[in-house]
């Protein structure tokens, strides 16, 4: 059985592949089973699945054997962030306050990939309960960018949250991962490791079944090595769901058949706030260029206004930490996960406060400090409730530059490239917060942004650029990302030194 390089296949090159009968799904799935096997180093797979991986693809072979229609992921191998519950497989939000927890059903989104015909190759690692930008909060320790910069082997950090599903679809463990974004946590690990990534509008895909942190913030989202291919994995992930009352009952347009290459009249905006002071030349040499490429592929570049933008990253340290106090209540060790050990004499409350020290590790500690402190009777008016109204101001600015005929922002996707593992551990938490600073507007105001390579810096490490785009719009947003894609014609890739 031949299996090499397949692992390295697009989800639109292998689907071809598969469809036209020249290789299996059984052969793809080995595959990538393999490179998970010799990639411990960078510590992406954190539950491997390989006998669910092997059932799915059997089952892939024979429905493609069988020439009935078989949807566009059929057989294809995917990772699965560890936020998702999947039915019978740990799914611990990287989180020690989840040891051993095995849901008894599936989140809605993993539901819709394996009625899509795709294989769980298994859980990715993550930031506990998705609060990070470096997976160095993670219980299984951090995943490793499989990028290093040029003769320097400090481990670098793939980003995060979804540091785990970044760098393997980087490394090619897998053809696709699913991720989650909050205030970044798809747009910043895809620009750090040379990938896409795409967060969909708020209420495009469900949140149901997967482990929440801020619960008006949260969407899942694909990371893919192209824009066809999130293109592809969003189709599959995104619909309308029962069980969850902010999922959008709209249906699901053929974002594949929307990217058509031709954005000539379209209006892209260029935010001056986002010119910060300190930001590197090389970030802005490459926003510069990407405005270019777009104005070469026909499009009217315009400079715009976000005026609230500077008020974006304190609001959301604001309600993102209220909304995770208030949701990370219910992990108490009364009725699955971690429970603390009591000397005699102590009870309910002990249990409590020991279960919950031991469980959470520092940074989800501090954010749960924070949101209870935000939400607290004397500060609610202050802090949560000042914040709700920038957020809405936020929202007000991208509203007025989209109805000025704007369709797509173009910014920055990072304010650096990789950092190395460590590096941030000592500084100030804001410094870590500020990895941020491109990315939390958009699930403020709720928009869809993507991440898609475009560059390398001097050090030979990856730089991303954003594309916001119109609410429910992710045809148009993923179809002048391509545009971008074919003029920016990445092709890089990490040397294999793991």
């Amino acid at each position: 059985m031949m299996t090499d390089g397949l692992n390295t296949l697009t989800i639109h090159e292998a689907r071809d592949k598969l469809r036209a009968g020249e290789i299996t799904a059984t052969e793809l799935t080995e595959a990538c089973l393999s490179a998970i096997e010799a990639a411990g180093a960078l510590n992406a797979f954190v539950h491997p699945t390989p006998e669910i991986a092997r059932e799915q693809a059997r089952a892939a072979d024979e429905r493609l054997r069988a020439g009935e229609e078989a949807p566009a992921l059929t057989g294809i191998p995917l990772g699965i962030k560890d936020l998702f519950c999947t039915k019978g497989v740990p799914s611990q939000a990287a989180s020690a306050i989840l040891d051993g927890f095995r849901p008894g059903y599936e989140s809605t989104v993993t539901q819709n990939l394996w009625d899509a015909g795709a294989v769980m190759l298994g859980k990715l690692n993550m930031d506990e309960f998705a609060m990070g930008s470096s997976n160095e909060t993670s219980t299984y320790g951090p995943a490793v960018n499989p990028w290093r910069r040029a003769g320097d082997d400090t481990p670098l950090s793939p980003g995060g949250s979804s540091g785990g599903s970044a760098a393997a679809v980087a490394a090619g463990l897998c053809l696709g991962a699913t991720g989650t974004d909050t205030g970044g946590s798809i747009r910043q690990p895809a620009a750090f490791t040379g990938i896409t990534g795409i967060k969909p509008t708020y209420g495009r895909c469900s949140r149901w079944g997967i482990i929440a942190f801020a619960s008006s913030l949260d969407q899942a989202g694909p990371m893919t090595r192209d824009v066809r291919d999130a293109a592809i994995m969003l189709g599959a992930m995104c619909g309308p769901d029962d069980k969850d009352s902010t999922c959008a009952d709209l249906p699901v347009p053929d974002f594949e058949a929307a990217l058509t290459g031709d954005i000539r009249g379209k209006k892209i905006g260029i935010p001056r706030e986002y010119r910060l002071d300190g930001m590197p030349e090389e970030i802005e040499k490459l926003w510069q260029k990407g405005a270019e490429m777009l104005r070469d592929a026909g499009a009217e570049i315009v400079d715009i206004s976000l005026p609230h933008t500077k008020y974006a990253l304190p609001a959301y340290y604001v309600i993102a930490p209220a909304e995770a106090s208030s949701n990370l209540a219910r992990y108490d060790g009364v009725r699955y996960g971690h429970r603390a050990r009591l000397e005699a004499g102590e009870g309910i409350v002990e249990m409590y406060e020991k279960t919950r020290a031991e469980g959470f590790g520092d940074e989800v500690q501090r954010r749960v400090m924070v949101g209870t402190y935000v939400l607290s009777a004397g500060f609610y008016d202050a802090y949560y409730n000042r914040a709700r109204r920038v957020r809405a101001l936020i929202k007000r600015d991208f509203e007025q530059v989209f109805a000025e005929g704007v369709e797509a922002i173009l910014t920055p996707a990072t304010p650096s490239a990789a950092f190395g593992i460590g590096e941030m551990a000592d500084a100030d938490p804001i410094r870590m917060y500020l990895n941020d600073v491109f990315t939390v507007t958009v699930n403020l105001a709720g928009l869809p942004g993507i991440s898609l390579p475009a560059g390398l810096d001097a050090q030979g490490l990856p730089l991303g650029l954003q594309l916001i785009g119109r609410p429910w719009e992710e045809g148009d947003l993923l179809n002048i990302a391509q545009a971008l894609e074919s003029r920016a014609a990445f092709v890089a890739r990490p040397e294999k030194w793991w």
